[in-house]
């Protein structure tokens, strides 16, 4: 659901003032993503992004992809729209929305290059472990719409969601670890990443990649 927070005033301004320029409201249709962004390009989506900050600079880093972030919570959207300003970045765009909802009705099959879902709420408790996103049907629509030879890299400071990931990932239909470090080296800290960091939490990265 929609979380809004504490939001400042300068994060609702850009809500706000940026949003037509940035955002893509939610529905049933899918996405034309060649129309949205003008151009036929990679396309990554990003789950979660918190405040923005990982995304935007890897969208600054790689202006030959194109970057589709998917957050319910306003004041970090509110945040990445700014940095979008000011960084004059063309090459993403936001949805705020229930990113299983996002991917089953508006991500076309097979038109995403990669899915990325860094330091996802890992629902610590047993009992909320069902909450967590990283599931069976979640990884059988993600190997839907990658395209042949995209990838899924996702990220946690929590060793037991990591094995969950792990195993969820790997029993996908067609999916297959990738264990080189290209993908991973390309991933700049995040926010949360740190916080983990600094309490002494190791950070573990899965790629796996939808078989040719």
């Amino acid at each position: 659901m929609r979380r809004e927070g504490r939001i400042t005033p300068a994060q609702q301004r850009a809500l706000a003032e940026l949003w037509p320029r940035y955002g893509l409201d939610a529905g049933a249709m899918p996405l034309d993503f060649a129309r949205i962004f003008g151009r036929h390009a990679p396309v990554v989506l990003e789950i979660g992004f918190g405040d923005g900050e990982a995304l935007a600079a890897t969208a600054a880093a790689h202006p030959e992809n194109d970057y589709v972030g998917v957050e319910v919570h306003r004041p970090g959207v509110g945040a990445l729209l700014r940095r979008l300003a000011a960084q004059s970045l063309a090459n993403v765009r936001v949805i705020t929305a229930d990113a299983k909802d996002v991917m089953a009705m508006r991500v076309p099959d097979g038109s995403l290059a990669a899915v990325r879902l860094f330091f996802p709420d890992p629902w610590p408790k047993k009992r909320h472990h069902k909450r967590r996103l990283v599931q069976p049907d979640f990884a059988a629509l993600v190997a839907v719409k990658l395209a042949p030879g995209g990838y899924i890299h996702v990220a946690t400071d929590w060793p037991d969601y990591a094995e969950h990931m792990a195993t969820v990932l790997a029993q996908a239909s067609g999916m297959v670890e990738d264990v080189s470090r290209a993908v991973l080296l390309a991933r700049p800290p995040t926010r949360f990443e740190r916080r983990g960091r600094r309490l002494g939490h190791a950070v573990r990265d899965l790629v796996y990649r939808r078989s040719a």
